[in-house]
């Protein structure tokens, strides 16, 4: 996905957003640029290819008469794959044995007992307690024994990767969503949101950052990168945005706030949820800034200006665990999706900045990372300082002068230092040729250095 900041600021196609397969929905790198659905059809295909080649090879194997040595190489090859082929099978069968263990996989959905729409009661998407109570009876302890049966099970298989556990908990949701076909897409919705909510409050401290993941790595190199940008300016983004409207900073305060609880949450469609109030009021604060609708380039270099800013806690840690544990519908359509899916483009960017993205020379780029060159405008690092109180705007202001004289003065300092290193070396240079014109002109001096 390419970003790029011309003269008017960030732009991105927007229909790299979209899946790269063309089906409509939005895209993600995570999952190389295709949706949820797509992604894993994609992974279903190639397993599919792999099986094939293996099953050759092994009839290959099976039919022609090799070596000692090579017989053994491929015995030992087809013990790995049978292997490999059984711990598939196991992570497979995970979710069929959730939803009964003597049917097969179609004949599950088939035997799964459909939950009766209600007539009077409405869905919540609240309590999950709450949730069951509004189903028929019947329904509540079908509902809730599969929901628990699978967060015992998850909780027990720590010897799986995070994307076993990922790919379970994904099955889990088509499964059972199965049962809710009696529903309209709404109630539907409401309640698979209930049936995640429920889940991943259980889950969350097993699955989220695990210690078998490189979450916690990739948390801290995103955390350095953000503090080395410390000096990247709204000026260099195109950030349209002016703090100088007690609206504007309030809607800043805001999105700020959102982004920075996100951590605090535990469901996947709560974090999203952060996200998405983030965005609306960076697009508030975009709009009262230019007093027109904000355009798609003009908000993701707002968001990016904010993610810079702010450096979220856990920022890849919880983007990975939306990504693996949402539902995946709520990430491929709708605004939720279009705000996660500009979110992942913002850390893409800030992971790639270079000196072109922000019109700068590589010397300049190298020159600012270092921290020998100084923003013509600073701005403030520190989410706290955006604060709509106006004693607090004030001694912000206040400081923001003091600041630019100690900048200036410092300035000034280098360059009489620069000054006086010139002057030395002229000195030293002068010195020496009257040196030499003085040897040359008394040479006798010379028996005084007995060579």
């Amino acid at each position: 996905m390419s970003v790029k900041i011309g003269p008017q600021g960030i732009h991105v196609d927007q229909s790299e957003l979209l899946c790269k397969d063309g089906c409509g929905y939005y895209g993600n790198p995570a999952w190389h640029g295709y949706c949820s659905k797509c992604w894993r059809e994609w992974n279903r295909r190639q397993q599919q290819q792999d099986e094939h080649l293996n099953k050759e090879m092994n009839n290959e194997g099976s039919t022609n008469s090799l070596v000692a040595g090579a017989t053994s190489l491929l015995f030992n090859f087809s013990k790995f794959e049978k292997k490999r082929s059984s711990e598939k099978g196991r992570r497979v069968s995970t979710v069929k044995k959730l939803f009964g263990s003597k049917a097969t996989p179609r004949q599950e959905i088939q035997h799964f007992p459909t939950v009766s729409s209600p007539t009077s009661t409405p869905v919540h998407s609240g309590d999950f307690t709450d949730f069951l109570k509004s189903l028929w009876k019947p329904s509540i302890q079908v509902i809730q024994k599969r929901c628990v049966q699978f967060i015992e099970h998850l909780q027990a298989r720590q010897d799986l990767t995070i994307e076993a556990q990922s790919e379970l908990a994904q099955d889990f949701y088509q499964n059972i969503a199965v049962c809710f076909n009696g529903f309209s897409s709404e109630q539907k919705d409401r309640m698979m949101d209930n049936i995640e909510k429920f889940i991943m409050t259980q889950l969350y401290k097993t699955v989220f950052c695990p210690d078998i993941s490189e979450d916690e790595h990739k948390d801290l190199a995103i955390q350095q990168r953000i503090r080395a940008l410390h000096w990247v300016t709204p000026e260099m983004l195109r950030v349209p945005l002016d703090e100088d409207k007690p609206e504007v900073t309030e809607h800043l305060v805001s999105s700020i706030t959102a982004i920075v609880k996100m951590d605090s949450k535990r469901a996947p469609q709560d974090k999203l949820a952060c996200i998405s109030k983030c965005s609306r009021h960076i697009f508030s604060a975009i709009q009262i800034s230019n007093e027109k609708p904000a355009a798609a380039d003009d908000f993701l270099s707002s968001l990016i200006h904010v993610v810079l800013k702010v450096n979220p806690p856990r920022l890849h840690s919880n983007i990975q665990y939306i990504i693996r544990f949402c539902h995946p519908k709520r990430l491929m359509t709708g605004e939720a999706g279009y705000y996660f899916t500009n979110l992942c483009c913002a850390v893409t960017f800030v992971e790639k900045l270079n000196g072109p993205s922000l019109n700068l020379s590589h010397e300049e780029f190298e020159q600012y990372m270092q921290g020998h060159k100084l923003s013509a405008k600073k701005t403030p690092s520190s989410p706290f300082l955006y604060s709509a109180d106006p004693g607090i705007q004030k001694m912000h202001k206040n400081l923001q002068l003091l600041l630019s004289e100690v900048w200036e003065r410092q300035d000034h300092i280098i360059k009489e230092v620069k000054k006086l290193e010139q002057e030395v070396l002229e000195w030293k240079r002068s010195v020496k040729e009257e040196v030499e014109e003085t040897i040359e002109k008394f040479p006798l001096c010379n028996t005084l250095n007995p060579e």
